[in-house]
């Protein structure tokens, strides 16, 4: 519980923090950036003792595909509280992609809670608009499909984590080196390499900081602890807690930025946290 406490408070704060690093760097930049700073320790720790076809997809699902949509989506206007929800569906895709892949039993309240959870997510999609400070429907959009490429990686971790010799510092660690490249060549694709090259000659104390904490406090320490719950405990059990880091999101984005959700959202917001209760609350009254 204290794991999850920890990265609960890290990962609540990390979407202000990316909303800041977005003020002065792309998002594929910040993207290299980060999982650079993340894969810095690699010649101090072995290599993990797993399969390279879960390091690169573990890499690529939750560096690239997770970072990727969710920079992107943040700066085509998702607002960084609602971001904080809705990147928390993660722990629903995770169920529906656990159950066949990894045989997972489930319970019809869990079910119950996912389907709870989507009609909390249709409100929060229908009150998008394109005014200052409101959420529009591409931002929306590449946040879900962040939450997918987390889910795909949740269980990629989860199938890792089986060989006796696994370790999840060192396969986070190596795993980040895996999206430093891709990262690059998109930035460079996208924003030019004269550009690039601007950003990182430009970039202040301000910038160093946001990259920092992003790299080791949200990657190598959150992810780390996170993968670890993820092999003592299943799937289920732990990606749902996850709904917890949008009380820290939303207090903190309006705090930072004065963001203010819609009724309709909050109407949302509400029925994510109620999925939450309802696909754990068997499992806690059974406790």
């Amino acid at each position: 519980m204290l794991g999850l406490m920890l990265v609960i408070v890290t990962w609540g704060l990390n979407f202000v923090v990316m909303k800041w690093g977005l003020l002065g760097l792309s998002p594929m930049l910040m993207g290299a950036l980060r999982f650079f700073v993340a894969a810095l320790p690699f010649f101090l720790v072995r290599r993990p003792a797993v399969p390279w076809r879960y390091v690169v997809g573990y890499g690529l699902a939750q560096g690239l595909g997770q970072f990727g949509c969710l920079f992107l989506g943040l700066r085509l206007g998702m607002p960084a509280g609602l971001a904080s929800v809705v990147m928390q569906t993660q722990a629903f895709f995770t169920l529906l992609i656990g159950i066949p892949l990894l045989h997972e039993k489930t319970r019809p309240s869990q079910w119950l809670g996912l389907i709870v959870a989507l009609g909390g997510l249709t409100a929060i999609a229908c009150a998008h608009g394109n005014g200052v400070g409101e959420m529009t429907l591409i931002g929306f959009v590449l946040t879900v499909g962040a939450a997918l490429m987390w889910a795909i990686a949740n269980v990629v971790g989860r199938v890792a984590s089986r060989s006796h010799a696994y370790e999840p510092f060192s396969f986070i660690v190596w795993t980040s080196l895996v999206p430093v490249v891709p990262f690059l060549l998109l930035a460079c694709w996208m924003d030019g390499p004269q550009q690039v090259l601007d950003q990182l000659m430009a970039i202040r104390l301000e910038g160093l900081l946001v990259v920092l904490y992003l790299g080791l406090a949200s990657t190598l320490l959150a992810y780390g602890l996170w993968t670890k719950l993820l092999q003592r405990h299943a799937t289920g059990q732990v990606a749902p807690w996850s709904l917890l880091v949008p009380v820290v999101g939303l207090s903190a984005a309006a705090l930072a930025f004065g963001e203010q959700p819609l009724p309709l959202q909050w109407a949302g917001v509400a029925a994510v946290f109620a999925g939450l209760v309802i696909n754990q609350g068997a499992a806690w009254f059974k406790r």
